[in-house]
């Protein structure tokens, strides 16, 4: 006896839903993933474009080129620095202080100054700057 063969149709793969998911995963990948970029920091300071104009504070501390201080006209040295700020706390807690930092001032010295304001409690801390035409800044994290 002769059984009649079924015909088979041919086993195809459809591979579309494959490809979108697999496209919709490396959306979600390249979207949620972050690229870190190493770049040097250029920067030309203290010059500003965008500031704006300070009123005038009652607390004024000046760090010159040489890197010695100046509050409120009296030259203080490093190490009464924090002594001279504790006389002038409760103003510059309330007014707030102004850094005037020379250009060419060590950056460790300008530190140094904010450092001892944020030990005495001196939250409102500003940094002076002239306008500029020609400034550049440029800062990426490293």
């Amino acid at each position: 006896m002769r059984f009649p063969r079924r015909r088979r149709d041919p086993v195809e793969v459809n591979l579309t839903p494959l490809i979108d998911v697999v496209f919709l995963l490396l959306i979600f990948f390249m979207v949620s993933t972050t690229f870190e970029t190493r770049q040097a920091l250029q920067l030309e300071l203290p010059e500003s474009v965008a500031g704006s104009a300070l009123e005038a504070s009652p607390v004024t501390l000046v760090v010159d080129a040489e890197g010695e201080y100046r509050l409120g006209g009296t030259q203080v040295s490093a190490e009464e620095l924090a002594s001279a700020l504790a006389t002038r706390v409760e103003v510059a807690r309330e007014h707030g202080l102004i850094v005037e930092a020379d250009g060419r001032a060590r950056h460790a010295v300008v530190v140094r100054a904010l450092d001892q304001a944020a030990a005495l409690g001196i939250t409102r801390v500003r940094i002076a700057t002239r306008e500029g035409e020609d400034s550049f800044i440029q800062a990426e994290t490293p």
